[in-house]
């Protein structure tokens, strides 16, 4: 399997894979911030559908951040018994993290989103891209905030997840679409040419780059085809 360039191009191959949702009204994209907001633009674009966000915190192990032990959105916490029984997380460290994304969430929000409230996601076909799953418990923290929404329809969009990972969702998502399920699976960012940290800016314009084609109703062309 060969990496990918870049999230935008994941995301146009990734787009090929739900042409079936093309301009329907009851569709709505939900990308994970940072990195699933590119990969999500091109499905917007290719698909002309909304994008917004679902804001989500990694709770990572003290000391080794990058190990998650859980994740929280605004409306829910999930963890990994696993990886808190290993560690021997005490209850104390556990609950200090997630004050601490928790407050980084809210920052996000503010930042992201304004005063603008949550898209409504009632009845609403729900697709949740990230640019990868590793452990997924960042995106299982998310399919279970949208669940508690009672969508019509949950769909999972990822270029990259490994399979245990994705079995995790059998019972949780209604369909999934994964471009790359390797054996070996090290980091998401192993299977992408280029993957830099994205910044707020970033982030932002993305999002306005996304608002612009909803408003002309159309995913090509004009001066958002870049």
């Amino acid at each position: 399997m060969e990496p990918f360039t870049d999230r935008s191009e994941a995301g146009r191959m990734l787009a090929e894979t739900l042409k079936d949702l093309a301009g329907r009204e009851d569709v709505i994209l939900l990308a994970l911030p940072r990195g699933g907001v590119p990969v999500a633009l091109e499905l917007a674009r290719a698909l002309r559908v909304p994008l917004d966000l679902l804001l989500v915190r990694k709770l990572g192990v003290p000391g080794h951040e990058e190990l998650a032990m859980g994740a929280i959105t605004a409306t829910a916490r999930v963890l990994n018994d696993t990886v808190l029984a290993s560690c021997a997380i005490p209850a104390a460290a556990l609950e200090a993290e997630t004050q601490a994304q928790q407050q980084e969430l809210q920052r996000r929000c503010r930042r992201y989103r304004g005063d603008r409230p949550p898209p409504a996601l009632t009845g609403k076909m729900v697709v949740l891209v990230d640019d990868g799953i590793a452990t997924g418990a960042t995106m299982e923290a998310a399919a279970r905030a949208v669940r508690a929404e009672k969508p019509a329809g949950l769909i999972l969009a990822v270029p990259v997840a490994p399979a245990d990972t994705l079995q995790r969702f059998a019972t949780l998502v209604d369909r999934m679409e994964c471009l790359q399920v390797p054996r070996d699976f090290w980091a998401i960012g192993a299977w992408y040419r280029e993957f830099p940290q994205l910044t707020d800016e970033q982030v932002l314009e993305q999002l306005r780059q996304a608002e612009r084609l909803a408003a002309s109703g159309s995913g090509l062309g004009g001066a958002d085809s870049e």
